[in-house]
Formats: structure tokens, C-alpha cells, sequence
């Protein structure tokens, strides 16, 4: 069974609906035979009060848990340093009015990477959610689009779960918007999360039909395990999947990435 050597996205009981110790996560990652582990928790948010009122969600950490949360994953490198290479990175939402404070409020910890994980269409709020069936293409290209945007800020170290809209309309609708969308991709060279923790749930990614499509553009992917239980860094089965999928489907899988802490 193929398994993966490094994984960049692993997650803390601070977001909410992760469970855990942070160690637990570093022991298992050792257990599985991995020499990489990064911490990629949901991250805190800077939300503009003349859009957003009071709203905060409920499923990322608060910015005062962002001080413990990176000081945690330091003195885990520390300790394990001989046993597994940790980074500190955070999973993070492209909010375009957002970002420029939320960059600032960043620049003060040690951040190693950035995944983007773009889980609503338009304004973060229920009713939006990336994850609710839906047959609207204009809805499917708004998402895309704001994938898109976010990459060409060049400060992601990969997409996680691209494919995670959860469109249901028809086939050929999808395709078409697809192929407009990776072809627009194609020349920014991103590498694409195929997502484990999507197919240990039985959602509606990984989509084959996603990936077939990116295949055929000969995008770079590499398997996350979007670890939400220190238990799922240990499913060789369902990771072993992930991999053979993006092998099936012709993607340039990778095992590992080069960390560059990006330039807030």
C-alpha cells in the first residue's frame, strides 16, 4: 500500500471540530513512517466589522490562540527535531478586502506556509458554504475565480481541495467550466491537494472528474491528509487511495514540497 512520506495539513483541537493533543499528531505522524509533519491549522481571521458586524466563525482558531498555537508546534520541532522535520503553517481562506489585515496580524509569528482552503463562495456566512449541493454554473465559476485570484498572489505553498464546490449539475457544464478554470491555472504551476480527510467522509471530493481533468493538464498534486484525528495520519488505505488516484488520472505527484515562508 502507498503511502506518503510528508504532510502539510494536519490540524489542532483549536479550530473546534479537530480532536487530539498536538503531540498526538507528531507521534502518529512518526508511527506512519513520515519525515515531514506541518501543522496547518485553520486560521485566525481578520473579519472587516463594516461587512462582517460581529460574525466570527466558529471553526478556526481566535487570533489570541494564534500566540499558543505557533508556540506549540515550535517546541514540538524542538523536541522531536531528530526524529521528524515540523513546520508551522495555517490553512487560510482568500477573503480579497480581508486580506490585507489579515497578512498584518500574521506578520507578527513565524510562519513557515500557507495552504489556501477556499471553503465558501463570496462573503464567509451560511448559506454560502463550498461544501452545500448546488447547480449553478455562475456560483461554480465564482468559486473558481476566487481559487484563481489567490493563487496569482504567489504566497500558497499548494491548493487544498480544489475540487471541493460540490456542483450538481450537468457533466458537461462542469467540464466546461473546469477546463476554463485549469487552463487558467495552468501557467501559475500550483501544486493540488488531493484530500484524504474528503474521502475518509464520503463527500463529494476527491472528484475523479476533477482530477481526470487535471491530469490531462499534467498538474503537480500531492496527497493531504487534512488530519482532523491524529488517527487519520495512520489510514495508509484511504492515503494509499488518494495516491493512486492522482497516479490513474496522469498528475505529477510529488512527495514533498520546498518550504519558503512566504513574504507577508
Amino acid at each position: 500500500m502507498k503511502t506518503v512520506t510528508a504532510n502539510y495539513h494536519t490540524h489542532t483541537r483549536r479550530c473546534n471540530h479537530a480532536v487530539g493533543a498536538d503531540r498526538d499528531y507528531v507521534e502518529n505522524a512518526i508511527r506512519a513512517g513520515m519525515k515531514i509533519l506541518g501543522f496547518s491549522d485553520h486560521t485566525p481571521m481578520i473579519f472587516l466589522k463594516e461587512r462582517y458586524g460581529d460574525y466570527y466563525s466558529g471553526f478556526r482558531m481566535r487570533p489570541e490562540q494564534a500566540e499558543g498555537y505557533f508556540r506549540s508546534v515550535l517546541d514540538l520541532k524542538a523536541e522531536y527535531k531528530n526524529e521528524i522535520e515540523i513546520f508551522a503553517g495555517v490553512e487560510t481562506e482568500y477573503y480579497p478586502d480581508c486580506f490585507p489585515g489579515y497578512l498584518e496580524f500574521m506578520r507578527q509569528f513565524p510562519l513557515d506556509y500557507m495552504i489556501l482552503a477556499q471553503h465558501f463562495v463570496g462573503k464567509e456566512a451560511p448559506g454560502y458554504d463550498a461544501f452545500d449541493p448546488d447547480p449553478s454554473p455562475v456560483r461554480l465559476q465564482k468559486y473558481y475565480e476566487a481559487v484563481l485570484e489567490a493563487v496569482k498572489t504567489g504566497l500558497f505553498l499548494y491548493v487544498a481541495h480544489p475540487d471541493v464546490i460540490n456542483f450538481t449539475g450537468a457533466p458537461d457544464v462542469f467540464e466546461a467550466y473546469t477546463r476554463a478554470f485549469l487552463e487558467a491555472l495552468l501557467p501559475l504551476d500550483p501544486v493540488l491537494e488531493i484530500n484524504q480527510h474528503g474521502h475518509l467522509g464520503n463527500r463529494n471530493y476527491p472528484n475523479p472528474e476533477f482530477w481526470r481533468l487535471a491530469g490531462e493538464y499534467g498538474f503537480r498534486a500531492i496527497v493531504g491528509v487534512d488530519a482532523h484525528d491524529p488517527a487519520e495520519l495512520l489510514d495508509s488505505e484511504r492515503i494509499g487511495w488518494c495516491r493512486n488516484l492522482g497516479e490513474t488520472c496522469g498528475l505529477r505527484m510529488m512527495d514533498s514540497l520546498p518550504i519558503c515562508p512566504p513574504e507577508l
